[in-house]
């Protein structure tokens, strides 16, 4: 399929970008998001979700000179799914809620420890012996580090990427990385307990599976998926204390 001699406002598309060249990295960035969310979501939603935010792209890609396209491609077919992951509502309110008092204990015991609290302490701020500590994060694993309603939207049919737009010179990716959100997320990690650093580095940065992390550190992948779960709280917690997500 090609696109348009000219975008949806009607000037003309020098770049000649196909949408099919361009199908192969929305097929790896809906797998990526897929293997991160619970199995009732479907690949193929996300896969055409991410088209829509390619085909965006494209029509929009020459307002935005300073950035590679590839980037900003990946961008907008990231936002594309994300903004169908929230129109479907994947993550069930009671386990945000849930994750929340998680939130809420480990802020509670490291302003009064001033050091990170272990998972007994938590699961004792929880009124929870260790074992029902684990299977609590176990029913509430799939939350994010981040949800859109972190960011207080004023229109809640805004895009994902609309709201770093602002029309001036500044492309979405610079203005992402212009907020130091990357630079705080980056210490934020550096600073968690070694065990829950290493589960975020291989799943982050490595691309493994909890199954995969489980191999190598020698855990169970339940195991894997409670780290993860109370590491997200933990990043969480010290990113609303420094104020880049709200407390949504």
């Amino acid at each position: 399929m090609a696109v348009s001699m000219y975008d949806i406002k009607g000037r003309s598309n020098t770049h000649q970008y196909k949408v099919e060249d361009y199908l192969g990295l929305v097929s790896k960035i809906a797998a990526q998001i897929k293997a991160k969310l619970p199995g009732h979501i479907e690949e193929e939603d996300l896969f055409q979700a991410g088209t829509i935010g390619l085909i965006d792209a494209i029509n929009r890609y020459e307002e935005y000179q300073s950035a590679q396209f590839e980037t900003y491609a990946t961008l907008r077919i990231r936002g594309a799914i994300f903004d169908e992951l929230r129109h479907l509502d994947w993550i069930p309110r009671t386990i945000r809620e849930n994750m929340r008092k998680i939130e809420d204990a480990i802020f509670s015991l490291q302003t009064r420890l001033q050091r990170h609290p272990t998972e007994t302490e938590i699961a004792q701020a929880l009124e929870l012996n260790i074992e029902a500590y684990h299977k609590f994060l176990n029913e509430n694993a799939g939350h994010q580090l981040l949800y859109l309603e972190d960011f207080d939207l004023a229109d809640e049919g805004e895009q994902f990427l609309e709201r770093y737009d602002t029309g001036q010179d500044q492309t979405p990716l610079k203005n992402l990385v212009d907020l130091g959100f990357q630079t705080a997320l980056t210490e934020a990690i550096e600073d968690l307990p070694e065990k829950e650093k290493l589960v975020m580095g291989l799943y982050y940065e490595q691309d493994l599976n909890l199954r995969e992390i489980g191999s190598v550190l020698d855990i169970t992948q339940s195991r894997v998926s409670q780290i993860h779960s109370q590491a997200i709280s933990r990043l969480r917690t010290r990113m609303k204390e420094h104020k880049w997500i709200g407390e949504a």
